[in-house]
This record gives structure tokens, C-alpha cells and sequence, in this order.
């Protein structure tokens, strides 16, 4: 099960949590949050995906982002449309092949900024709470890798509350999908629970935030590191 460590915020806090090994590493650039992220990200493993999180960006500042933070993964928390979202691929792929173009002669040695990247991950994020229309999800099975079920809240994202998750069992497609909403170090067991259910068998990450929380984008380490090894027991 890989793991999302969402809503990072202070480069001593991201040393410590990359040091757990998580898969995801989630910055907030959204202006309204209080996770907003704005610093310098430090090198980080090839294994720890640096996700971008957006609501409702216009595409070029997330390509601008894209290209100033290097990131592997975007993860779409507004209402973006399957037509947005087409258009953000496309985007991204005529800079690669831009950058591809005009630097396959050059042969000084690149610098961060100066790599393309293959694939970046798309990831819809949805919010649930006592009970969902999946039909919704069917536009966007062949546009995204990943859905993300959050909980709906008055915030988007890291309201600390955790929906119903049998809601998930009639999940029916086969897009794998990142469990988040309210998850925290005293909902250990219930996640346990969860994975063992037939509604887990696409589950593919779990997102945590505010629950592994000391202040708003710094997170417990002790608590996360608890939880990673909880899990993998």
C-alpha cells in the first residue's frame, strides 16, 4: 500500500517525513489554505513523488509550477473538467516535446530545471460523505490514473473527517484510488479493517494530512512513523 503524505509546508519537516520513505509528498499551491505552499522544496529521492496539489488553476501557473518544482504528480481538488484536463495534458506535452527538441544537441550537463518529464500523474480528487453517484466518475476514467476520495467538507481538503467508507463498496471501475479524509494514527485498525474488504482491491495509496498534524503543514513524525510501521506489520 503506498503512502501520501499530504499539505508539507517547512523544508526541516520535509527532511524528517522523506526520511520515513513515504511515496507521495503533497505542497498545497492554493492561496486559501493555511498548508499554502510558497518555499523552496529540497531534493527529495527519486522513490518520493513531489505532488502538486490545485484547485481550480488556471493550466499555465500549473505548468509554471510544473516546471519550478519538478513534479511527478498533480493532484486536481477543484471542479476541474474532462475537458480542463485534456487540455493540461496536452499542454504539458508539447513542453516536453519542446524542451526535448531543443535541447537533444546540448550536451552540458542539466540542471533541475532542465529535465522532461515522461509522465506526470493526473489524480481527481472527489468528495464523498454519506453517499456518492459513481456515475460521475465515468467522463474521467480515461483522462486521470488516479481518483482520490475525499471527505466533503467546508474546506477543500484536510478537514480532519473521516466519511463512510463502505460508500466504496459499490466502487465499479478499475481506476485505483487514493483513500484519504480524516485518517489519523487512532484510525489504524479501521483502515487495517478496510483493506481487508473486497472495496480495498483497488485501493491503491492512503492520503494523510491534518490528522498527523503538530500546526497547520507540520507534521508529527513520530505518530507518521507509527502508522507506516503499523501498516507494513
Amino acid at each position: 500500500m503506498k503512502l501520501k503524505v499530504c499539505g508539507m509546508k517547512y523544508v526541516n519537516n520535509i527532511q524528517e517525513v522523506v526520511n520515513l520513505q513515504p511515496d507521495y509528498l503533497g505542497f498545497i499551491f492554493y492561496e486559501k489554505s493555511k498548508r499554502n505552499f510558497e518555499g523552496i522544496i529540497p531534493e527529495l529521492p527519486k522513490s518520493v513523488k513531489k505532488t502538486g496539489v490545485f484547485v481550480n488553476e488556471h493550466s499555465e501557473i500549473v505548468i509554471s509550477l510544473v516546471e519550478e518544482y519538478q513534479l511527478d504528480a498533480l493532484q486536481l481538488h477543484g471542479d476541474e473538467s474532462v475537458i480542463y484536463i485534456k487540455e493540461l495534458q496536452s499542454q504539458l506535452a508539447e513542453r516536453n516535446a519542446l524542451f526535448i527538441e531543443e535541447n537533444k544537441h546540448q550536451k552540458k550537463k542539466k540542471n533541475k530545471h532542465d529535465i522532461a518529464k515522461d509522465k506526470i500523474e493526473i489524480i481527481k480528487v472527489f468528495g464523498i460523505k454519506d453517499a456518492f453517484n459513481f456515475d460521475v466518475l465515468e467522463p474521467y476514467l480515461e483522462v486521470v490514473d488516479y481518483f482520490l476520495f475525499d471527505t466533503k467538507g467546508k474546506e477543500r481538503g484536510g478537514n480532519g473527517v473521516q466519511f463512510d467508507w463502505s460508500v466504496l463498496d459499490t466502487y465499479p471501475y478499475k481506476v485505483p484510488f487514493f483513500l484519504s479524509g480524516g485518517i489519523g494514527l487512532k484510525e489504524t485498525d479501521s483502515v487495517l479493517s478496510f483493506l481487508d474488504k473486497e472495496a480495498a482491491k483497488y485501493c491503491y495509496a492512503l492520503d494523510v494530512n491534518s490528522k498527523f498534524e503538530i500546526e497547520s503543514g507540520k507534521k508529527d513524525i513520530a505518530a507518521l512513523k507509527e502508522f507506516k510501521q503499523r501498516l507494513t506489520v
